[in-house]
């Protein structure tokens, strides 16, 4: 009993402070689809659309960060600190290589951008114009992302947490003052809101900088640190996990480009439905995260049934948090449709959406912990890139094209369709879970 309250407490001071920190982020899509929402329908809708490029991005870098998590939660279960500095060292460089294709895209094809996600021509002038302004933060993200998780695996965990709440509520504020022109600064409208989103992400990568330098006095970073060896097995372990990012992430992008054909009402209630999604479920992907550093922890200090052990409390925790947050995600539906300001087709459609997305967080806070976060943690990354491959682009979304496009099914039973990726993997993934092919030391 014992051992299991210490187990509960080592979870809750993870879980609590990172389910925090991806709530305050997720916020940060919610106030911009607020304060826009009260311009018009459509500046939200267009910056929604255009929130698919940054979406893209952090595909690649939760796939490095996975990654960094990987072998740093190891590497600090064992107590080996040069391993952790060659880690940080090496994500962080391949972290901003990527940031650059991305900031390029934003600047100087923002309108090539927004043709291919709608064909709607006022959104596709006012994304691109959104575009534009945010396409600097790529690189600034990708630096302090880097920065927070190493934080994060090195006992700094409420430091993380804190450097992030500070930066979105600075960037929650900045979306006010440059959107509506307060204090005196002139009314931006979708161009605030991107300059809000650059400054929040610049003071967050001097933040995370800083404290890096600071709290982890036992990591010394060489920036022309070369560890082939690392660079071996990180791309080995890590390019499935990109792969898997990419695959579902292409897919969910594509979930947005088949709602963004289906008019401005589906567009803007398919953008209140995910950031609400993703505000509820915060505390699932808090568990996951907050799981494999724990699981990590112990594959790399070898003790291999304490980590089957850990695993089993942890899956059961994740469905029983996933049940609890989609109950919470409905009972909190009549508030979010009275909050938005749509139009009453779009208010009709975001309630059956609301609804369909209280089972989809049932089966995404499982997978969140056991292919995002109990697998990974022993290097098993092959699975989830085959369960998402089969899952997307075998089932959801040739059905979801063909409820939209071709038997023109009304919006909701498409959204049900493209909503059933999560729940379809189960039993694929306990049956997976139970050949403990993830109680590895990737380290040794």
């Amino acid at each position: 009993m014992a051992d299991k309250e210490t187990l509960y407490s080592k979870m809750l001071r993870l879980v609590l402070p990172i389910s925090f920190q991806q709530f305050m982020l997720a916020l940060v899509g919610a106030s911009d689809a607020i304060m826009l929402g009260r311009l018009n329908q459509n500046t939200m809708s267009a910056v929604s659309l255009a929130s698919q490029v940054t979406f893209v991005f952090n595909l690649f870098m939760t796939a490095f960060v996975i990654g960094e998590n990987m072998f740093a939660a190891q590497y600090y279960g064992k107590k080996d600190y040069a391993g952790i500095s060659a880690t940080f060292v090496l994500v962080l460089r391949i972290s901003c290589l990527m940031a650059i294709p991305f900031l390029i895209g934003s600047l100087f094809f923002p309108d090539r951008i927004m043709c291919f996600l709608t064909n709607e021509p006022d959104l596709i002038h006012m994304g691109s114009e959104y575009l534009r302004y945010v396409g600097i933060s790529y690189l600034f993200s990708a630096i302090a992302q880097v920065c927070l998780t190493i934080l994060k695996n090195c006992g700094a965990v409420n430091q993380s947490s804190a450097i992030s709440s500070l930066t979105v509520i600075l960037n929650i504020v900045l979306n006010a003052v440059f959107i509506f022109g307060l204090f005196g600064f002139p009314a931006m409208g979708i161009r605030g809101a991107a300059l809000a989103t650059v400054t929040a992400t610049a003071l967050q990568m001097l933040l995370g900088v800083v404290y890096v330098k600071r709290k982890t006095s036992q990591i010394k970073v060489h920036l022309l640190e070369n560890n082939r060896e690392l660079a071996k097995q990180f791309r080995l372990k890590v390019t499935p996990v990109m792969f898997n990012e990419l695959i579902w992430g292409c897919g969910f992008t594509l979930y947005s480009i088949i709602m963004g054909h289906l008019g401005t009402d589906a567009v803007a209630a398919n953008s209140i439905a995910n950031i609400s999604k993703n505000l509820i479920i915060c505390f699932c992907l808090g568990m996951g995260s907050g799981g494999s550093i724990l699981i990590g922890n112990e594959l790399g200090a070898d003790h291999f049934e304490e980590a089957k052990r850990i695993g089993r409390i942890l899956t059961w925790a994740s469905v029983i948090g996933g049940a609890l947050s989609g109950l919470f995600l409905l009972a909190l539906s009549p508030v979010i449709i009275s909050l938005v300001d749509l139009t009453p087709e779009a208010k009709k459609i975001l309630g059956g959406m609301l609804v369909i997305c209280s089972y989809y967080i049932v089966g995404k806070s499982i997978n969140c912990m056991t292919i995002g976060g109990i697998f990974p943690a022993g290097g098993d990354s092959k699975f989830g890139l085959l369960c998402d491959t089969v899952t997307l682009w075998f089932i959801t979304i040739p059905f979801g094209c063909l409820c939209a496009f071709a038997f023109r099914l009304p919006i909701l039973v498409v959204y049900f369709v493209l909503n059933l990726d999560e729940v379809i993997k189960l039993p694929a993934v306990y049956r997976h879970y139970k050949k403990y092919g993830w109680v590895k030391n990737i380290t040794n």
